[in-house]
């Protein structure tokens, strides 16, 4: 798959994530149905219509790549592979069924178990992010394309975000490392689009969470200059034993 082909993909499913947006804010307007899943995580009537929206739309532009998501069990148990879809139709579901704006709504294509497509759109924050290639990656502000690869630090200070208000030790000696000036509380993959846009220039967490929270955001601050690896320095790929993450590091352009 050539840059023209993710290019086109991406841009194809532009409109979906907008509509996939206005269904969760509208859906929780009107009042969510939840309940508990099995590890005692939330899950609301809206996840389960925007999962259904975005599979639905995936499947029609590539019927022959598996798609995973959070909220189905189809393919969770393959093996080996290699390219496939990660979706998170609603990430940050607390805070979403809380009225909080930090939400996301997520989808990657990762190719040869790297990330080769990222969208992710934050409908309260009313801020729509995608990439697709090196250099491809842009938020979309009033129907204009801006390249988050061109986008300039206002000051020198490093800021990181963070999923804790309070740090665990292993997180406060990375912030010290990059003489971190201060620190933000951020749910959700907005994290990612933060810091691929460099208005914040680090996030680090130990092993937590599952890749489909994480690949779309991967793929938007790798093309967008930024970097991602392990607390090793080790380059993260999918399609792991259960998706499960290991520990991560985000870095913007501006402090690599």
């Amino acid at each position: 798959m050539n840059i023209e082909d993710t290019r086109k993909i991406t841009l194809s499913l532009l409109d979906t994530f907008n509509e996939a947006g206005n269904i969760s804010l509208n859906l929780r307007k009107a009042g969510l149905k939840k309940k508990n899943k099995s590890d005692n995580t939330p899950v609301s009537n809206a996840d389960i219509e925007v999962n259904e929206l975005l599979t639905k739309k995936i499947y029609n532009i590539t019927p022959n790549i598996a798609i995973i998501s959070e909220e189905n069990i189809e393919h969770k148990n393959d093996k080996n592979l290699k390219d496939f879809w990660l979706i998170d139709p609603i990430d940050g579901t607390r805070d979403y069924i809380d009225n909080k704006d930090e939400f996301t709504i997520n989808a990657a294509l990762i190719l040869n178990n790297k990330p080769a497509i990222g969208i992710i759109n934050a409908p309260a924050k009313k801020r729509l992010f995608y990439s697709y290639g090196i250099s491809n990656s842009y938020e979309l502000i009033n129907n204009k394309e801006i390249k988050l690869i061109d986008k300039k630090k206002k000051n020198k200070e490093i800021k990181a975000v963070s999923y804790s208000k309070e740090l665990k030790p292993e997180i406060s000696a990375i912030h010290k490392e990059y003489k971190v000036k201060s620190y933000q509380k951020m749910k959700s993959s907005l994290k990612f689009c933060v810091v691929a846009a460099g208005e914040f220039d680090l996030y680090a967490s130990e092993p937590r969470a599952f890749e489909w929270d994480i690949a779309a955001g991967h793929a938007i601050l790798i093309h967008a200059g930024g970097k991602l690896t392990d607390f090793k320095g080790n380059e993260i790929y999918y399609g792991k034993p259960d998706f499960k993450n290991s520990s991560i590091i985000l870095k913007s352009k501006n402090i690599i």
